[in-house]
């Protein structure tokens, strides 16, 4: 991924210290200089650099308003003479940024906001704005996050999925509802992660989670060989039917948390240590004889510990299975606890979306944005050893447990 150097002036850092709101400077600043790389970038010069691998001549500048949380920026867009000179930071950029404001627009338009949400969406859109300007600026957003989160999966192999949800609040006839939001993130067949879709469900239920399985496979999601997740019911039980001979990983550090609720307070240090030691086997056998030493050590002075231990040691030692490399990686659902995260910083502005559409245009939006970096981003795994792997047959079975397929 290209990186800038980026410079601030003393007086904007002063101000910006001392308390004095320079957010919205700060930030125009920095997009300025990063637009001024990439025309650099572009045309493989600095201004004013005299170099034989020159592949044009600036023209000036056009100056372009960006409406950002921190109000509006004028950023001044270099020109090129010859031209095809473009940049997608205002896209990624913008894509998020209109989400987030229309939803607050919405709710002022709907009656439903607090004072605080229409103080800011009246710095950031101005004091007068209708339904039809909402209208207006969903109809030009909508289809973008529609296009990518319908957009078809056939062309690759997802050896791994990791899935989750987080629960989000709609107001619905004029009453607060909870729904979840579904995500799949998959690893590609060269070692890139995507999100593949995101759709929203009235629960966890095993329902929700196999219509949304089903619509993955229906836009072509397959090779699917590991299914990592957490250990909600339904969505382990919709794993099972509709991804029938992956494996499926228990995220350990939901086991381990769950463990550790149940143990002793002064048992904890050491019993987690003693846990880990098992999760980080080099082999099954060895964390079978692990796990035995940890049974025989504290089944009578931490018994509700230790069998939840022994009811997720297969699931959750799946990916043993795996090459050894790929094992820290796909031992937890980490990477999309992360982004959910991410979402819950812009979703907390909202707190009650007016609208289930609301919800999928400002989550589609972010995800969006995160599946891009991503895709032009450093290569998540290196597959060598896992198709290798793949081809020299080794599918062992685990015992007691489900196979990769073949």
């Amino acid at each position: 991924m290209t990186q800038y150097q980026v410079t601030v002036n003393d007086q904007t850092l002063q101000r910006l210290f001392s308390g004095d709101s320079q957010l919205a400077q700060l930030l125009e600043s920095i997009l300025n200089q990063v637009l001024e790389a990439q025309v650099s970038e572009h045309l493989r010069a600095e201004r004013y650099e005299r170099t034989e691998e020159r592949q044009g001549y600036r023209n000036g500048y056009k100056p372009h308003q960006l409406t950002t949380r921190v109000g509006t920026l004028t950023l001044r867009v270099p020109q090129v003479r010859e031209g095809g000179f473009s940049t997608e930071l205002f896209a990624r950029y913008q894509r998020s940024e209109q989400a987030l404001v229309l939803t607050l627009m919405e709710m002022v338009v709907n009656g439903v906001s607090s004072r605080k949400v229409a103080r800011v969406t009246e710095e950031l859109c101005g004091r007068e704005f209708a339904k039809s300007t909402v209208a207006d600026l969903s109809k030009t957003l909508d289809p973008l996050v529609e296009a990518w989160n319908e957009r078809d999966l056939s062309p690759r192999h997802y050896p791994f999925l990791i899935v989750d949800a987080l629960v989000v609040k709609v107001r619905e006839d004029g009453r607060v509802r909870s729904c979840s939001a579904l995500i799949a993130t998959g690893v590609n067949a060269e070692g890139y992660r995507e999100i593949l879709g995101l759709q929203l469900g009235d629960s966890e239920s095993e329902k929700s989670w196999t219509d949304f399985f089903r619509w993955l496979k229906a836009r072509g999601l397959c090779g699917v060989d590991l299914v990592v997740s957490d250990n909600h019911g339904g969505l382990t039980t919709a794993v099972r039917v509709q991804f029938q001979g992956a494996s499926w990983q228990r995220c350990q550090m939901h086991l381990g948390a769950n463990i550790g609720s149940a143990t002793p307070k002064a048992l904890q240090e050491e019993l987690h240590a003693r846990v880990r030691a098992i999760f980080e086997a080099p082999d099954l056998e060895t964390a079978r004889a692990l796990l035995a030493k940890v049974v025989a050590d504290y089944e009578s002075v931490a018994p509700t510990a230790i069998a939840t231990l022994e009811r997720g040691f297969d699931d959750a030692t799946a990916v043993l299975a795996l090459p050894l490399a790929y094992r820290k990686r796909l031992r937890t659902s980490n990477g999309q606890e992360r982004l959910n995260e991410e979402i819950r910083r812009r979703e907390r502005v909202i707190r009650i979306f007016p609208a289930r559409a609301s919800v999928i245009r400002l989550l589609g939006a972010l995800l969006m944005e995160q599946d891009e970096a991503w895709s032009t981003g450093k290569r998540y795994l290196d597959m060598t050893a896992y198709w290798q792997w793949r081809a020299a047959g080794r599918h062992d079975a685990q015992e007691g447990g489900q196979t990769l397929t073949a």
